[in-house]
């Protein structure tokens, strides 16, 4: 705005408003120098989401402020974690970010070095592991960036960062790929370059969050030279000690493991790189796995280690209930059980590649999302889902009753998806639950040893397919997307208050019920069977409430009456539920859930006959 400053005399109302302008901007400067010399708190995860991305390429008048650093140390290193670069500051040189001994040495802690590793795809991963931690106070960590864009975020928010110099592509590369791979390899490389330095090392995959400060169970072992997570999904041991080696047979799983630098570890680190240089189809774990089952035995000591590699290599394998997987955790709930507090948790076992970890920790709560994620646009849709007692325990525990129970969910879920793409709002899916386990291969059900409680809440990736949930469809034939969310998302701490307390509650009724006419504040009826105008007409008078909660999703809506609108939600939707796998004793194993299952006469849960019958329903 400009200030036409001519014919100035006479007009004293002016200058004062200018001169109090100028004296107000100068102590408002005073304030904001001062407040510079205070402590800092650091901030909430809302707060660090919305620090700078990529701050050198952000126009001025885009960059939010940051937070005031609580000092200006000659090394980046040395300022807390979430302590953000100086409002205005560049990008330190390039060489700055190298990884060396002396760049270590100014996070470790007790001479330990915790670190992950990851491109641009996982910053949310990352973001999410580094606060976890932080919230422990533990914070002698790194962060390896295998792309520079990611290293530039990660600098800008304040996170110790370093560059793997790997070059890797931004985004997600996929599990098996030949990115993935690489990705493998430069693990190990990067255990080859830490090691040599002298420092304890707890290397981390970015698919899991710490629970616990686990520094203090890895002291408990300090002759062991590398302590290691696993796949083993019946426990061992019903406490906090190391797994029994002997029964204990499954693969040793490298997300989670933590290395001393002992001439043992380092010829082992060696190996296992020179055996990945000169087969680039070998799996990074199968090897690290050959290598420690080449000589297994006998036991060391009394507290769980044994021999393993090369016979005075000392290995213990971390409770698989503490330090979890994606089976022990979600499926199993172990810990749960044994009265145990979790240290860990990976994002193992699931079937949905990285959108369907993302939600695993989602449903967990234990995934930190920007504040937006907490407030859709157009509100949210919730309901309670419905399920006869007898479909939950009546019967055998097998295919026939499974398909039962969860058909009878995915009907309901189908409903809600049409009520909430009606109302564009976004669907909080129920917690769906299950009589039967998921895997990749053959199996009787539930894993005989296994604690897996009959029925369970099963992960939604078990049922539908989350990464397709998630694709982004071309309009003209699939129609709108539908958002959704975890079914734990209204109960999540995160969900902020103008969310919690704009809720109103819908019951169902015969429309020709006198209770039909009459609604209160925060509960309205609702007739059954209602047209797509009867919704539209009705609810959009609630457009600025945040929650609409549903009694039930049964008979609740009669159908599209826009043709073009159902086809092309029939087409979306038909892509968003999965597979059960495997029956056993037969091949395909797979039985294919069917989201319009109750359309088709006589549709039975049985496995195709033949291999070219092995694919989604049509």
């Amino acid at each position: 705005m400009t200030f036409s400053f001519s014919e100035i005399s006479g007009r004293k109302p002016l200058f004062m408003a200018v001169y109090t302008v100028v004296f107000a901007g100068i102590i408002f400067s005073a304030l904001f120098v001062l407040s510079s010399f205070r402590a800092v708190t650091p901030p909430s995860f809302d707060e660090v989401s919305k620090f700078p991305r990529s701050r050198s390429k952000l126009p001025a008048m885009d960059r939010p402020n940051s937070p005031t650093p609580l000092s200006n140390p000659t090394n980046r290193l040395e300022k807390q974690i979430w302590d953000a670069p100086a409002f205005g500051s560049k990008m330190p040189p390039s060489e700055t970010f190298r990884l060396t001994k002396n760049l270590v040495e100014q996070r470790v802690k007790d001479n330990v070095i915790i670190v992950t590793f990851g491109n641009y795809a996982f910053m949310d991963f990352i973001l999410t592991w580094v606060k976890h931690l932080t919230d422990l106070n533990v914070t002698n960590l790194l962060v390896g960036a295998m792309d520079d864009k990611l290293m530039e975020e990660l600098y800008w928010k304040g996170i110790p960062v370093f560059d793997m110099g790997s070059h890797m592509k931004t985004h997600d590369v996929g599990w098996g790929s030949r990115e993935f791979h690489k990705m493998g390899r430069e693990k190990v490389f990067l255990i080859n370059s830490i090691l040599p330095f002298g420092y304890e090392l707890l290397m981390c995959d970015t698919d899991m969050v710490w629970l616990k400060n686990p520094l203090p169970y890895f002291a408990r072992f300090p002759e062991a030279d590398v302590l290691t997570s696993s796949d083993h999904l019946v426990p061992t041991v019903s406490d906090d000690r190391l797994e029994l080696w002997k029964e204990a047979g499954s693969a040793y799983n490298i997300g989670i493991f933590h290395w001393r630098p002992t001439n043992a570890s380092l010829e082992l680190a060696k190996k296992w790189r020179d055996l990945l240089i000169t087969d680039d189809s070998i799996w990074d774990q199968n090897a690290f796995n050959d290598l420690l089952r080449a000589k297994q035995g006998p036991s060391f000591g009394n507290d769980g280690l044994f021999y393993a590699f090369n016979g005075y290599f000392k290995l213990g394998i971390l409770p698989t209930s503490i330090f979890c997987s994606g089976h022990t955790y979600f499926v199993q709930r172990v810990a749960e059980q044994l009265n145990l507090k979790p240290y860990a948790v990976h994002t193992t076992f699931q079937y949905a590649g990285t959108p369907g970890k993302r939600h695993r920790l989602r449903e967990g709560m234990l995934f930190y999302d920007p504040p937006e994620y907490y407030n859709s646009t157009g509100g949210f849709l919730s309901f309670k889902p419905s399920i006869p007692k007898s479909m939950l325990f009546n019967g055998k525990h097998d295919i026939t009753n499974h398909f039962l129970l969860v058909n009878y969910q995915i009907k309901q879920v189908r409903t809600a998806l049409a009520v909430a793409l009606l109302l564009n709002r976004t669907l909080v899916m129920p917690p769906i639950w299950c009589r039967l386990d998921r895997l990749w291969y053959p199996h009787p059900g539930i894993l005989p040893g296994t604690l897996t409680k009959q029925p369970f809440i099963c992960p939604m990736d078990h049922v539908f397919e989350v990464n397709h949930m998630l694709d982004e469809l071309p309009e003209a034939e699939f129609g709108q997307m539908i958002d959704f969310r975890e079914y734990s998302f209204l109960e999540n701490p995160l969900l902020p208050k103008k969310v919690k307390e704009s809720w109103i509650s819908v019951e169902l009724c015969e429309e020709t019920s006198a209770s039909c006419n009459s609604n209160k504040a925060d509960a309205i009826n609702f007739p059954k069977n209602s047209s797509e105008e009867k919704f539209i007409q009705v609810f959009s008078l609630y457009k600025d409430i945040k929650v609409i909660q549903f009694s039930s999703m049964e008979n609740v809506f009669q159908g599209f009456t826009d043709k073009d609108k159902e086809t092309k939600f029939r087409k979306r939707v038909k892509r968003y539920t999965g597979i059960w796998c495997c029956v056993e004793n037969h091949i395909p194993g797979h039985i294919y859930y069917d989201i319009y299952w109750d359309e088709k006469a006589g549709w039975k849960p049985n496995p195709p006959e033949k291999r070219e019958d092995d694919h989604t329903p049509l």
